[in-house]
């Protein structure tokens, strides 16, 4: 090996911080322990949250939920992790947890310094604000001069300081550790603007006494592309944890649910029957039963079901999907075929 190729090599292992023991081999110890340990919010309406007994239900948690009924052929074979969102890379990386599914942005820094894989976009979101009505505010441009709260160790700060800069606006960041933190500040007046993703603001605006008395403004300043997160070095649990996604939004395109996923193994079409494992061995290649898709869509159901009930019309939220509506529909959720 040349001396070139030595200084390479020790370049490269400074760039990624140390990979754990259990970042190999981690679909064995899942199924030696007997469940997933999945990295959740300390607490967001609709992506992740406990009820009065601590069970915890989401749009993230579900996605979990299949992963576990995909290896295990039962959702509640999860334990769920709160984490912040300064902890929670660290708790990945570590192996306190298995997989982070805690709406958590894509980007090309933690996607490359952080010793960590995005599994992909299972929310397209971007940031937005959130004002009281009494302000009489209707635009994100007439902010200048507002106190904003927000969250520390996010994409938001970064992203507030440019929009700020590139509209000649001035402004007082009054940052928190946490979300709960953050949002009592704004309630009590601390600062004049909260903001995060879009998606969560609606989820915020449930936790305020008078929902009805603050409005979210219409722009949207950024990408806010949401996925969960797995571990580099251990390619078979990368290739699990993405195929379980790209299998319920795959069924959903093709009409496959939880109402209807026993009747759909009689049918013809031979992308259902590879889908559903009636014909080929393709679950073998990830280390799965031929029936994990099925396991997933009837016990968690297909993207847009999971959609749906925690954060579309199904749920208190009533987002709508806009670009996570199918690619045949409009949108731009788009999955590799099951082939």
């Amino acid at each position: 090996m040349t001396r070139m190729w030595k200084v390479a090599i020790a370049a490269a292992a400074l760039t990624f911080p140390a990979l754990p023991a259990s970042a190999a081999g981690t679909l064995d110890q899942v199924k030696s322990k007997g469940f997933i340990q999945c990295g959740v919010s300390q607490g967001i309406i609709g992506y992740s949250a406990p009820n009065d007994k601590g069970e915890w239900s989401g749009f993230d948690v579900d996605y979990c939920r299949a992963l576990a009924a995909a290896i295990f052929n039962d959702p509640n074979k999860v334990k769920f992790t709160p984490l912040s969102t300064k902890d929670r890379f660290t708790a990945l990386q570590s192996g306190e947890v298995d997989i982070l599914s805690r709406n958590t942005t894509w980007t090309l820094d933690r996607d490359t310094k952080l010793g960590l894989n995005f599994v992909g976009t299972t929310y397209y979101d971007g940031q937005g604000f959130m004002v009281k009505k009494s302000m009489k505010i209707n635009s994100a441009l007439e902010l200048s001069g507002a106190s904003v709260c927000t969250q520390t160790g996010t994409t938001t700060e970064l992203n507030l300081a440019d929009y700020f800069r590139n509209n000649k606006m001035k402004y007082e960041v009054v940052a928190f550790a946490t979300v709960d933190e953050t949002i009592k500040a704004y309630e009590s007046g601390r600062c004049d603007v909260l903001t995060t993703d879009a998606s969560q603001l609606y989820s915020t605006r449930l936790k305020l006494a008078s929902p009805d008395d603050h409005v979210i403004l219409p722009e949207i300043i950024s990408k806010e592309p949401l996925g969960p997160v797995v571990r580099h070095g251990d390619d078979q649990w990368f290739d699990i944890a993405k195929w379980t996604f790209f299998a319920m939004l795959d069924a959903e395109e093709l009409g496959v649910s939880s109402k209807n996923v026993e009747e759909m193994k009689k049918s013809t079409n031979p992308e259902i029957r590879r889908l559903l494992g009636v014909e080929g061995s393709l679950g073998e290649g990830l280390g799965l039963t031929n029936d994990w898709i099925v396991r997933i869509v009837s016990k968690v159901g297909n993207y847009g079901e999971v959609f749906d009930r925690n954060l579309g019309a199904g749920s208190k939220l009533k987002i709508d999907r806009g670009y996570n509506r199918l690619w045949t529909k409009g949108g731009i959720q788009y999955a590799p075929p099951v082939r």
